[in-house]
Order: structure tokens, then C-alpha cells, then sequence
């Protein structure tokens, strides 16, 4: 059995889908198939799927080959370690595909690094485990002594939920003296036995007696089921039911509610009393389709019994007999045929959603992989997918049922950190059913912005005198960038003070963007200054940008005057000045003239007389320094008069 696994599991055919993308990394569809027995134990191994996809020892971990979890059941398993494809639990094909041929398991396989999507298809072969079932057991016919040689009758049809040479194949029949079997085949492949009567009944020598009838599947060796017919022999009743229609075929929508009329099948006999009653039950009917209709016994309404559904099974087949109170039986053959309505909404399955993405990505950046499909059919299951809002990104179809999530513009962390993006998938039914998604993307940082001062010029103000040391100014700059690249550093680049080096008159602490004067500042010797203030931010590489600041030293009043004419003699002795006896008011006798080394204010200069040999003889100007006489001089007046200014 292994090895008949091993050689069923080989790759039947791959084929390379001729559809590429171009995505942030290439990405390509490839389509591989399998095909393995049904029922393999969990860990068998179906194939390598590394080597079918020519993946090489190396790049099979960096590949990370998984299957992409879309909610359903995973009957399969992919080997980190050498890429085999293992059966992940027992696979029942009768319980996946029924009656269908073929029965084929879809899945999709993804490989990062770089990222690719794979097609998979496992096809799952039939084995002989079932043997076939006669689902009501033994078999009762009621028949009447009269019945004439060559009447057929219709036996219970046996249910093998294999396919193929592994279902259904043969009947036989136990040897007897009045019975013969024939096998037929109905035109949508099922075989059916009937019961020919080869010789004339006698009720009077033998009013009952049984058979055994077997079913036989095409297996090797062969699985056999067998019921039991039990004959009842009865009096002559010589007019059998005739139904109007030998077959009945019948259009419902799937959601016809329960309890409505599917059809009437109707027969008549025309015999009188208890022989001409007739009662109606279904034959030859699946199990599914006994569970979806009722069958009315008396007056032949067939009604549904429970919900239908386009998508679990499309056409229903049964047979209805109409049997007589003596015994007589006829049938029919109805077909139930089912249309589908738009009863499903698209299903959005996510199926690979990117990190946050770094807001320079380019265009066409893969964002996600998401899974659209429709259970339904035709119109109702195509569908359109597209966005709820505008945005800077695009969905665009792939392969299948695939769709790409895409950048479609740029991207600004500053302006939108995160964005939520509804994917609405639209059938084309009517009317139409719609599913939203709502997929939460975080843009990531990068260092786009440069550190920005609020001017790109600053004047500071610091009186002369200041203690070394002192905080003249704090610079501040901006950045919105995140973490590192807004982490912003100042430092001082050059001034326009040629003297000495600028880390003599300034610093500046790199964090804060305080600057500290480095000594004390002199009015007299040092007006104003500038210096460029840069900030730079961590980011790699850093951006930065420049300020300049500008400083002025402030004057403190800290110079006295100094007389410069007349000049000073030496210390203690005093100036004279020649003045005219005959000299009349307002002579000029000389002038003060003195200067301060301060400015403004400080150095506005006022004269004042503080000290006389004659009060009131000579004036001075308050302004302007001026010595003149306030009147002639007296005889009285002395020679020598001392002034002290």
C-alpha cells in the first residue's frame, strides 16, 4: 500500500501559468497537481513540493513555503525541513466530492523571500471502501397469483458511494423456480435490478416464501451488500395503476420555502374498491433527496421537506410507485431540477497582510493578498472588487480568486500614520450581495524632514559685564519625523569674530539648544556679533538646517567722563586762564570739553559749577561746557578766582 501511495502520488502535470507582476519583489503563479489515494494515513507523504518546485536544499527554510489559511479545513501539511507535502488527516473522498468525478482538493501555497504564490491540486482517487447497502434492508412485494409470466418488477436500488470501477456493478439472485434477475442501467449510470417472473404463481400451493439478492461493487476482490425479499402471493387483482406521465421533470429554485409543491404525480386504476385505491411511496430514492422532499401517500404531492441548496447538489432523481390495494404497483421517474439564486455573499478571506510599509515605498508595493470567492454560479458568483474611499492604494485581480492589495500613490507618515482601507467585493447578482474588509496599514517612519527653526534669524540681547557662563539665548527647532530622525542635535558651525575662536565667547548645549556665554562681555570692546546655529537630526543619513543668531551687548553705565581740555596738569597744580578786567557779561573765558566712553545714556555728559572763589561771577553751560562771566568784575572782585568744574 505504501509504495502503490508513493507511485499514485507522483506529480500528474505542472504547468506554468504565463502571468507575471511586478510587485516591490516579483512574484509568479505555477500550477502543480498530485494525485493520491483516498483514506492515506496521516504523515504519508504526497510529494516533494520543494523539488517540484525546483527549490534546492538551501532555499527551502529561506523560502518559508506554508499553505495559506483561508478558514477551511487543512487536509495537508508542508515540511519546513525538506518541502515534503504530507496528508494532514485521513481524506474521505466520498465525504468531499460525493458522487462527483473528478474530486480534486484546491489549495494555494506561499514562499516568501521572494514572495510567491502557488496553485496546488491534489486529486483524490477513489478506493474500494465501501461496499454497496440496501439503505431499507429487506425488500417486500406483494404479488398476485394472476400476474402473467415476464412481469417485471422494480427492486430496490443499492447505494456504494464509491466511484467507478469501485461502485456499484452487479446484481444477483439467490436460484429459485419462479424468479429471474435483470440488471439495468439508468441513463445517468446508475444499475438497477429487476425481478422477472418466469413462471405462474399459485397462492393455494405457496402463498409466500423469500429471496436473497446481492449487490456487488467492481472491486478486487469485490464488496457485496444483500436484502432479503420477502413475496407475499395474493388473489388476482387484474388492473394495475397507470400513471399520466412516465417521467416527471420538474425546475425549483433553491429557495423555495418549506412545505411548498414541488409536483403532483398522479395514476389511475380502474378496478373498483379496496383494488382500485392506490397509494403512493417513494422508490429508488438517495438518502439526501429522502431528507429534502415529502411524498404525500395518498394523493401523490411531493413537497419540500427542508432547505435546498444549489451549491450542495444541483439535480435530484427518484422513482414513485403507485401500488393498488391488491397489490399492483406502476412507476415513475421524477427529476428535480435546481436553479440557483444569488444566496451567497463574496467571501473576503485575508490571506497575507505586509508590516507596516515605509512611507517612501513606490508605487505598485505590495500591501496584501486577499482571497475573494462566491459559492454561487454564473452572474451571481463573478465578482467586482474595489475600494470604499479613495486612497492612495488599488486592488487588482491576480490569478483565480487572488487579489493584490497595492500602494497607487505616495505616502506621508507626518500627514497620515495609518490608514484604514475597506475592501468591498461586489457580485454580479441581482440583486447584488455585497461583503465589506476593513484592512488597519501603519505607515513607518523614514527621515524625510529636515530639523526647521521657526526663523532663520534670532537676535539676542546681554548687558556687558555679564558673569561667564551666563544663558544669553535657547534656539529651538522641530522635527516631525519619529524617534531617531526627529532626536535633533545643535551645535554652533562659525561667527563673523575674527579675534579669537568662537568656543571662546560661546557654547551651546546639544540637546537643549542653550547657549552659554564663555566670558564676560565688554560694551566698549565688542558691539555686536553673530553667529550659525545648526540642528541636525539621528536619522541616517542626518538632515540638518541652519539659524543665525545674532548677538548685541547691551551697555551698563560703568565708564566715567574724562575732561579733555583743558588738558590735566600735574597732580594738584591748577589751570589758569587770562581773563580782562574790562571783560563784560557773558565773556567767554574758555571751555570744558570731556567725553564718556559709554553710549547713549550713559555717556549724555551734564557740566556744573560745584565750587567758586566769587559765587555767582562766572556760569557754565549745562550742556555744552562754556565758561562766561555773569557780569563785569568789581573793584572788590579779587585778581585770582578758582573755579572747580
Amino acid at each position: 500500500m505504501e509504495d502503490r501511495h508513493k507511485e499514485n502520488s507522483r506529480p500528474l502535470q505542472r504547468q506554468v501559468l504565463l502571468l507575471f507582476f511586478s510587485l516591490f519583489c516579483k512574484a509568479a503563479s505555477q500550477n502543480i497537481q498530485y494525485s493520491v489515494p483516498e483514506e492515506m494515513e496521516k504523515g504519508s507523504v504526497v510529494g516533494n513540493l520543494a523539488k517540484d518546485l525546483r527549490l534546492n536544499t538551501g532555499e527551502i527554510a529561506k523560502s518559508n513555503l506554508h499553505i495559506l489559511s483561508l478558514g477551511r479545513k487543512q487536509y495537508f501539511s508542508i515540511s519546513s525541513e525538506n518541502g515534503n507535502l504530507f496528508v494532514n488527516e485521513k481524506i474521505d473522498r466520498e465525504e468531499i466530492c460525493g458522487e462527483s468525478i473528478p474530486c480534486p482538493i484546491h489549495f494555494k501555497v506561499m514562499a516568501e523571500n521572494p514572495m510567491n504564490i502557488f496553485h496546488i491540486t491534489v486529486e483524490i482517487q477513489d478506493i474500494n471502501d465501501n461496499a454497496p447497502h440496501f439503505v431499507h434492508g429487506d425488500i417486500q412485494l406483494e404479488i398476485v397469483e394472476s400476474t402473467l409470466p415476464g412481469t417485471t418488477f422494480i427492486l430496490e436500488q443499492a447505494e456504494d458511494p464509491d466511484i467507478g470501477v469501485n461502485t456499484l456493478q452487479d446484481y444477483q439472485l439467490n436460484k429459485n423456480k419462479y424468479f429471474a434477475l435483470e440488471v439495468r442501467e439508468r441513463e445517468y449510470g446508475k444499475k438497477y435490478a429487476e425481478l422477472v417472473l418466469n413462471k405462474q404463481l399459485d397462492h393455494e400451493s405457496e402463498s409466500s416464501f423469500h429471496l436473497i439478492l446481492t449487490a456487488l461493487d467492481g472491486g478486487k476482490p469485490p464488496k457485496t451488500g444483500t436484502a432479503k425479499i420477502w413475496i407475499s402471493v395474493i388473489d388476482a387483482n387484474d388492473n394495475p395503476p397507470v400513471f399520466t406521465q412516465k417521467m416527471y421533470i420538474v425546475t425549483l429554485r433553491e429557495n423555495t420555502p418549506f412545505g411548498s409543491l414541488v409536483v403532483q404525480v398522479k395514476a389511475t386504476d380502474s378496478d373498483a374498491g379496496s383494488y382500485g385505491q392506490i397509494t403512493y411511496a417513494f422508490r429508488n430514492i438517495p438518502e439526501r433527496a429522502r431528507q429534502k422532499f415529502n411524498l404525500d401517500t395518498q394523493n401523490g404531492k411531493i413537497t419540500v421537506k427542508e432547505a435546498l441548496d444549489f451549491e450542495e447538489t444541483e439535480r435530484y432523481m427518484m422513482t414513485v410507485e403507485a401500488r393498488d390495494g391488491g397489490g399492483l404497483a406502476a412507476q415513475c421517474n421524477v427529476e428535480i431540477k435546481l436553479t440557483d439564486e444569488n444566496d451567497n455573499s463574496p467571501e473576503v478571506i485575508l490571506a497575507s497582510l505586509s508590516g507596516p510599509i515605509p512611507e517612501d515605498s513606490a508605487a505598485g508595493t505590495l500591501v496584501a493578498l486577499i482571497n475573494i470567492n462566491d459559492r454561487d454560479s454564473g452572474d451571481n458568483g463573478e465578482i467586482t472588487c474595489y475600494l470604499k474611499s479613495s486612497s492612495p492604494f488599488k486592488v487588482l485581480s491576480t490569478s483565480n480568486d487572488l487579489y493584490k492589495l497595492l500602494s497607487d500613490g505616495p505616502l506621508d507618515r507626518e500627514s497620515t500614520p495609518e490608514y484604514n482601507i475597506t475592501i468591498i467585493a461586489t457580485d454580479k447578482g441581482t440583486p447584488p450581495l455585497s461583503t465589506e474588509k476593513t484592512i488597519s496599514l501603519k505607515i513607518s517612519d523614514i527621515n524625510d524632514n529636515s530639523p526647521t527653526f521657526e526663523k532663520s534669524s534670532y537676535s539676542a540681547f546681554v548687558p556687558e559685564n555679564n558673569p561667564s557662563g551666563t544663558s544669553i539665548f535657547r534656539i529651538r527647532a522641530s522635527d516631525p519625523d519619529l524617534e531617531r530622525n526627529a532626536q535633533i542635535t545643535y551645535s554652533l558651525l562659525r561667527s563673523n569674530i575674527k579675534e579669537l575662536p568662537l568656543s571662546s565667547y560661546l557654547s551651546i548645549n546639544s540637546e537643549t539648544g542653550i547657549i552659554y556665554a564663555q566670558r564676560s562681555f565688554d560694551y566698549e570692546q565688542c558691539r555686536e556679533f553673530q553667529v550659525e546655529v545648526r540642528a541636525q537630526d539621528g536619522g541616517s543619513p542626518p538632515l540638518s538646517s541652519t539659524a543665525t543668531v545674532k548677538v548685541f551687548i547691551l551697555d551698563q553705565n560703568d565708564k566715567s567722563p574724562q575732561i579733555l581740555y583743558p588738558s590735566q596738569g600735574a597732580e594738584g597744580s591748577a589751570l589758569f586762564e587770562m581773563v580782562p578786567r574790562s571783560a563784560e557779561e557773558g565773556y567767554l573765558v574758555t571751555k570744558v570739553v570731556a567725553v564718556d566712553a559709554d553710549s547713549g545714556h550713559n555717556a549724555w555728559l551734564s557740566y556744573h559749577l560745584v565750587q567758586a572763589t566769587e559765587p555767582g561771577l562766572f556760569t557754565i553751560g549745562v550742556h555744552n561746557g562754556e565758561i562766561r562771566t555773569s557780569r563785569t568784575f568789581l573793584e572788590r572782585d579779587a585778581l585770582k578766582q578758582k573755579l572747580v568744574i
